[in-house]
């Protein structure tokens, strides 16, 4: 059974640092088989993309807004080749980056279309979210 679990989401002030963790098991395939995302949606607004990576490494992509302030990272576990975790490491923190944080992945060949992806309909694998609260 896959489980996608993120964690790390907490309250800081404007200018702070986090960093989210993903720990994601079970996949039918080997974790780096498997192209794995950061969405976040804040009240009232619509799911968007936030950073997507490769398991097995490439096909990183960054939106606009975060680009320059926010580092995504994977790795796979040693010990279970379809199990891995990944990171985002948010620096910079604004209000606006208030939402909740939540990590989905999808199973490609392809790091290139890992790369290619930007909807969230593309990933059929979602953990339940982390809040992540800004404030001024």
């Amino acid at each position: 059974q896959v489980q996608v679990v993120e964690s790390g989401g907490a309250s800081v002030e404007a200018g702070g640092s986090l960093t989210l963790s993903c720990q994601a098991s079970g996949f039918r395939y080997t974790y780096n088989y498997y192209c794995m995302g950061w969405f976040r949606q804040a009240p009232g607004k619509e799911r968007e993309g936030v950073a997507h990576i490769y398991g097995g490494g490439g096909g990183t992509y960054y939106a606009d807004s975060v680009k320059g302030r926010f580092t995504i990272s994977t790795i796979s576990q040693h010990s279970a080749a379809n199990a891995g975790t990944m990171y985002l490491q948010m620096t910079g923190l604004q209000p606006e980056d208030t939402a909740v944080y939540y990590c989905a992945a999808f199973y490609t060949r392809s790091s290139d279309y890992c790369f290619a992806a930007r909807s969230s309909s593309q990933y059929n694998y979602w953990g339940q979210g982390t809040q992540v609260t800004v404030s001024a």
